[in-house]
């Protein structure tokens, strides 16, 4: 498990909305490791996970694009059936209540990777040890 940094960022829902985020920061020399967009009605939420905060931060700020960073955890996990459920077992036994939760996987590879924000945070760390 990993500590890290979310940027939440809210956008219009419109076409190029994360793709000027994703430009900003790619011109930055920021690596993407996380993303989920979300939308309803004319407005969207982008939550990003990155490599370098730092300079993520730097350049968001140069861009005037507006976020919230929130503490996050990055947790690498088997990519087979039941991983994120044993995953999130643990978390609850703890009295972890998530915030936000995503997950990717490639198919066929073989780990997961699972991204949350949650209220208890120092709880998390010990939650899946």
């Amino acid at each position: 498990m990993a500590k890290t940094k979310q940027f939440t960022i809210a956008v219009d829902n419109q076409p190029g909305a994360v793709a000027g985020i994703a430009k900003t920061l790619g011109d930055a020399k920021v690596n993407i490791l996380s993303l989920l967009g979300t939308a309803q009605g004319t407005a969207g939420t982008v939550q990003l996970i990155v490599e370098d905060v730092r300079r993520a931060k730097n350049a968001l700020d140069a861009a005037r694009i507006a976020y919230q960073e929130t503490p996050a955890e990055t947790y690498d996990l088997p990519n087979k059936p039941g991983a994120l459920a044993q995953c999130l077992d643990k978390l609850a036994a703890k009295g972890v209540n998530l915030n936000s939760i995503h997950a990717t996987a490639a198919k066929g590879g073989k780990k997961a990777v699972v991204v949350y924000t949650a209220e208890a945070a120092a709880k998390a760390a010990t939650a899946t040890s």
